[in-house]
């Protein structure tokens, strides 16, 4: 892809959770590389995560789940989710950047057994849920699964799913349903258990990076547009607002996401750009020590592969070479205090 033409930020927002979300579901959040030491080694080892990350958010998909559909690479703010009758945790990563949930299923061919994140990995298992039923071809979801008519997936079958990243891995797998367990903010900083039934992907097979211990979980669990999303799926069932906030941690990593309306006042907001599959927003101009740079008007126009992404997969800013360079000078001509890396 050309960065000439779409710069990837990872929006960071530091908010206070006290008393400032009503009705909303909250998940811990912990973050890949926390505590680890910087330099070269652990920018090289963002960057190694990025390159991967890209090139699965933006590749082509067997069939197109709703929106963009593409569930990508391993990201690296990671959360525990509750799932079955009886209820068992799963560890999975927290993504903007696509639109389905779905965790490694029991008997999962190359799945990994074992992740450098230092957490438990567990394969779901449907026959071990007496909540848990198989997503057929005839029912909604599977029609909001796929953009368009899928001629192979008749009545009374399992609504399958199938997905190639860039970098050549692939999952597949069918779409199940069971009962899920989450945190409900009910204020004062207490909160309270919520179960909803929830539609997500059951991985029966995984070949190439996904199948990885470097960054394994148990699963993805996607925040997009889509109406695969466990956004979206919760929202329609009147449990929360199709709102969420990621609150991260500062430098510690980790933090809390948020599900439903932030009321915190003094909140600055902006406006989402309407009909594009990832969250983008309309970035007019950077500021550095007071003084804005000179740069092209156009060059952050939106549509036809241009625009700015809010992606929580992604690590570093990522900013076109006119940006970037002045950026560069800018930041040095001023003198100011931070330590820079170079390529």
């Amino acid at each position: 892809m050309d960065s000439g033409k779409r710069c990837l930020l990872l929006f960071w927002a530091l908010l206070i959770l006290a008393e400032v979300i009503t009705g909303n579901l909250v998940f811990q959040v912990h973050h890949k590389y926390g505590g680890r030491g910087e330099g070269m080694a652990a920018l090289g080892a963002l960057r190694a995560h990025d390159s991967r990350r890209h090139g699965r958010m933006l590749s082509a998909v067997d069939f197109q789940l709703g929106g963009d559909g593409s569930p990508t690479s391993a990201a690296l703010y990671y959360t525990k989710i509750t799932i079955g009758s009886p209820p068992v945790d799963y560890h999975v990563q927290v993504d903007t950047g696509s639109d389905i949930l779905w965790v490694n299923c029991h008997n999962c061919d190359r799945c990994p057994t074992k992740s450098d994140l230092h957490i438990e990995l567990k394969q779901y298992d449907l026959a071990a849920s007496s909540s848990g039923k198989v997503v057929t071809c005839d029912q909604d979801f599977c029609d909001a699964a796929f953009s368009s008519p899928n001629a192979n997936c008749q009545t009374g079958m399992n609504c399958e799913y199938s997905v190639t990243y860039g970098d050549g891995s692939r999952t597949e797998g069918y779409f199940v349903r069971d009962n899920f367990r989450f945190d409900q903010v009910t204020g004062n900083l207490q909160t309270s258990s919520m179960n909803g039934s929830i539609a997500f992907g059951c991985s029966a097979k995984q070949s190439g990076e996904s199948g990885s211990s470097s960054e394994a979980v148990d699963g993805i669990v996607g925040f997009g547009q889509a109406n695969t999303s466990i956004l979206s799926q919760l929202a329609s069932s009147k449990k929360v607002r199709k709102i969420f906030s990621h609150c991260l941690d500062g430098s510690k990593g980790g933090g809390i996401f948020a599900i439903g309306e932030v009321v915190q006042p003094n909140v600055n907001r902006t406006p989402l750009v309407p009909n594009e599959p990832h969250y983008n927003v309309n970035l007019k101009s950077v500021e550095v020590g007071g003084q804005f740079l000179n740069l092209p008007t156009d060059l952050f126009d939106t549509g036809s592969s241009r625009g700015t992404i809010i992606d929580s997969g992604t690590t570093l800013a990522y900013l076109p070479s006119e940006v970037y360079q002045q950026l560069l000078d800018r930041v040095r001509n001023d003198e100011i205090c931070i330590t820079l890396v170079s390529r």
